[in-house]
This record gives C-alpha cells, structure tokens and sequence, in this order.
C-alpha cells in the first residue's frame, strides 16, 4: 500500500492535471467559462462556500452573471438581482489540495514524507464574495470559490458601466449605526439583532469578513431561549423588534498560512497561526443589560484559515448565551410567602396538643 501511494505521489506533475488545479500553469480563459450572450457568461465550475439562503455549504454548481441577476444553480437555485447588490470582491490563498483527503494521504507516507509532500501539495483558491440585501432589506455575504482566472473576469464583467443606472445610486453604508427599529413596535422576547461588524481599524480580506458575519448569524441562531435573529437593515416592526443587539469590531487579525502549518508538522500549532480579535458589545433595548467584552479565536494545524470564521462565531455565541443567563437569573424576584392569620393559628394549635 505504502509503495503505491509514493508511486502515486513522485508521478510526473502533469499526472495530477485532471484531478487538481495546477499551482503553476493558469487555467486558460475559456476553461470554465461559458459565455451566453454579450451581457450574460456562466463559471460551470463554482461551489458554494457560505452564505446563500437556502442552498447548503461546499454545494457544487454553476454561477452565472448577467445584466439582471447573478444566480447560483447547483441542487437548489438561487438568484441575486444586480439592484440588490452592495458589492462585489475577489480575493485568493493558498490551500493543500484536495481538503481532507490530501491529509489523510500525506499522514500515510513513512519517514517524514508527508511533510515533505505539504510543500508541493497545494494549490491558488480564488473566491467572489458578493454583498446584498434580501427583499426585506437584511444584509447578507456570499462566497463562491471559482477558478482564478474567471474570478478576474467576473470582477471585470460585473464593474458598473456608465449606463448602468445601479452605478448612479448612493452606496449603502453597512458599518453605520443601527435604526432604531422598535419605534412604534413591541419588543419579541428572545430576539436579537447582529449589526454588521466595524472592520475599519484592521484590512481584513472580503470573504473572511463575510464568513464572520454569516457564521455569526447562524451560531446565534442556536442559541438556547434565542427566538428571532434579525439581520443588519431588517426590519421588525412586522414580527416585533430586536430584545438585544451583539456587535462585533474588528481589534486584530492575523491572517497565518494553512501551507505554512502542513509543512511544519508539529510546530504547527504555534507558528503560521490565523488569528482575530474582536471587541464584543452586547445590549439590550431597555438598557438594562450592556457588555461589554474581547473575544479571540485561533486556527491552529492543518486546518483551513477560514474556519477562523465560524470559532469567532462559536465564541460570541457562548459569550452570549453566558452573560444572558446571568442577567435574566439576576432578575429573579424570590417572594416570601405570607401565611394568613387563619393558618398560623391552625399551626400554633397543633403544637400545643
């Protein structure tokens, strides 16, 4: 067995052509593009990573842009209109080939091999993280991963033309401050708003700042006595409006290196780490309960930097869920019980016989 996986691994590179991307050799442009008509073409080699209602994470598909939509079609469809969009990134890491498999197959080869193998086992994964807003108004983040090259194109492709008349409107803010959207509404129990997270203090790549946001949304989602989670620009004056609100701000980032880590074995754990820190503020609408905390997260091994995102997410909703019951347990009134003249007569009688 041993003998045939580093038979397999010492093949000519050009073996692995139909089964990984090639790191050194640009896919060409007509690879995975499919052009339909002078406004619309297809990447026919997308995955979903995160974010999209609706469809489940790592689903494989198409991803087509056209003058109308931008639409996602794998198992499930779905389809973001152009007016909707808030932005549109690119962006590309180094990650080891073929995920979880490359790993096990590299943990396989005696003497060392598998650290040796880390150094060539790895390929460019681009992505396109795209920002809208749904019909009700709630911020949302996409990211596809797609080829390099047609990563570019569709950041050429989708760049606001002078007739568009979406280039004309006024870009929306996402970081300002939230509406106060209990005015003439009640407050649902249980609901919480996640505002968009402040990333001005540090530059931190698109799709991690979409992968926080997202995950957020989801962990809280989970959380025990959590009834409603309302988005950043939804509003909720239909279903009642936000109890509480978290909100996160970037404090630092440091972006590590999956490869980095592989090739280093053991000391991997301490040295190409991807890390954030973020500052925590959790409230509520009648100002009663205000937190305010730090939280970390650490990547440490051979997994992927952008899980990153969903242990920040993991954390802030243990935080949550803690410094909720704490306070909500603080409110507890204890009534002592008052017995009435009739019962404690009753009870003074009884001793005496």
């Amino acid at each position: 067995m041993l003998v045939l996986i580093q038979a397999i691994l010492f093949l000519p590179h050009h073996a692995f052509a139909s089964a990984a991307i090639q790191p050194q050799r640009p896919a060409p442009v007509t690879s995975s593009r499919k052009q339909l008509t002078e406004d619309s073409w297809t990447i026919s080699h997308a995955q979903h990573a995160y974010g999209l209602p609706e469809v489940k994470p790592k689903q494989k598909g198409t991803l087509t842009l056209d003058s109308q939509n931008i639409t996602f079609a794998g198992k499930a469809v779905y389809r973001i209109p152009r007016a909707s969009v808030i932005a549109i990134s690119d962006g590309s890491e180094r990650v080891e080939m073929w995920g979880m498999k490359g790993r096990l197959l590299r943990m396989a080869i005696p003497n060392g091999g598998g650290l040796a193998a880390a150094g060539f086992m790895h390929h460019k994964e681009s992505s396109l993280t795209v920002e809208f807003r749904d019909p009700r108004g709630g911020y949302h983040a996409a990211v596809f991963v797609v080829p390099p090259a047609d990563a570019t194109l569709a950041m050429a492709t989708f760049a606001p033309r002078s007739d568009d008349s979406a280039s004309t409107s006024e870009p929306v803010d996402i970081t300002g401050p939230v509406a106060n959207v209990c005015d003439g509404s009640t407050v649902k129990p249980g609901s919480v708003l996640i505002a968009a997270p402040v990333w001005e203090q540090v530059e931190v790549p698109a799709s991690y700042r979409a992968l926080v946001y997202e995950h957020l949304v989801d962990r809280m989602r989970r959380v025990q006595g959590v009834s409603q989670v309302y988005r950043e620009g939804e509003p909720g004056a239909q279903r009642g409006c936000p109890q509480s609100s978290v909100r996160i701000a970037i404090a630092g980032f440091r972006p590590g290196s999956q490869v980095k880590r592989a090739m280093m074995g053991p000391a991997g754990f301490f040295a190409g780490t991807t890390q954030m820190n973020f500052h925590v503020t959790m409230s509520d609408q009648a100002g009663m309960w205000n937190v305010n905390d730090d939280v970390k997260a650490t990547v440490r091994g051979e997994s992927e930097s952008k899980n990153i995102a969903d242990s920040v997410a993991k954390n802030v909703a243990k935080r949550y869920a803690s410094e909720r019951a704490k306070f909500e347990k603080s409110q507890i009134v204890f009534t002592p019980t008052v017995k009435s003249n009739s019962q404690t007569q009753l009870s003074a009688a009884q001793r005496h016989e």
